[in-house]
């Protein structure tokens, strides 16, 4: 890995139109959708479950999609970036998440076949990206955009500081998405802030947005091979 493993982000990475102001307030914008979707599409509407997954994955797409438009952010330069690190810090991250799913949750039934298949990806593939692109990705990478052109971005002791906001942003994404469940407004939001620092450290540490979202979908496709009915790492439990 580079000695560089908290950036810098070049400017040809952030090609930033209207300042970089416009980055924190894509960070608002993404806390507000963090909490929006579980709240109304769960706790409000009371979705299916897999339809829930869907319309988070588009929602928070969408947000990717907007920000780096607007902003003029490169993913594709970012996702070469330190990515074999990425890839295997991602696995790595992904195996002690498992594991931690073992400890934690209790064993339950599960589907067979094509419906384990079919499970395995849209509720752990699928919903493990989706989540930590938004929980992990999205911060860490809007924070950095951020204060790329600062002077805390030309020394490493200043990219430590960056990582630190950046680390706290996601810590603050997670408990906000978390909170737009009701069952999470209570003791269990220590297990997915506790995770966050596994989950996100592949990314916090090349700055490519692929290890996170490796890491995430090991935690979910974990859940749904373990436990498949859990009360903590496949939601809405309604």
């Amino acid at each position: 890995m580079s000695t560089q493993a908290f950036g810098p982000v070049s400017h040809a990475d952030v090609r930033v139109r209207h300042g970089l102001s416009v980055h924190w307030a894509w960070l608002a914008v993404g806390f507000a959708l963090a909490f929006a979707v579980p709240y109304v599409l769960a706790d409000v509407l009371a979705i299916n479950r897999d339809l829930f997954y869907g319309l988070y994955a588009l929602a928070v797409i969408g947000l990717f999609a907007l920000w780096a438009r607007s902003t003029g952010y490169d993913l594709v330069a970012a996702s070469k970036r330190h990515w074999i690190a990425a890839l295997l810090l991602g696995l790595a991250a992904g195996a002690v998440l498992a594991a931690m799913v073992v400890r934690t949750e209790h064993a339950t039934a599960r589907p067979d076949g094509l419906g384990l298949v079919g499970a395995v990806a849209w509720r752990g593939i699928l919903y493990g990206v989706t989540d930590g692109l938004l929980l992990s990705v999205f911060p860490i990478l809007v924070v950095f955009a951020a204060l790329a052109g600062t002077r805390l971005n030309s020394r490493l002791v200043g990219k430590v500081v960056i990582g630190i906001v950046a680390l706290a942003a996601s810590l603050a994404m997670t408990a906000m998405y978390h909170s737009g469940y009701s069952d999470f407004r209570s003791d269990k939001m220590t297990k997915p802030l506790s995770g966050d620092v596994v989950w996100s450290a592949p990314t916090l540490l090349t700055l490519n947005p692929i290890g996170a979202p490796i890491a995430h979908a090991g935690l979910h496709t974990s859940a749904v091979l373990h436990s498949y009915e859990t009360d903590t790492f496949l939601p809405p439990h309604r």
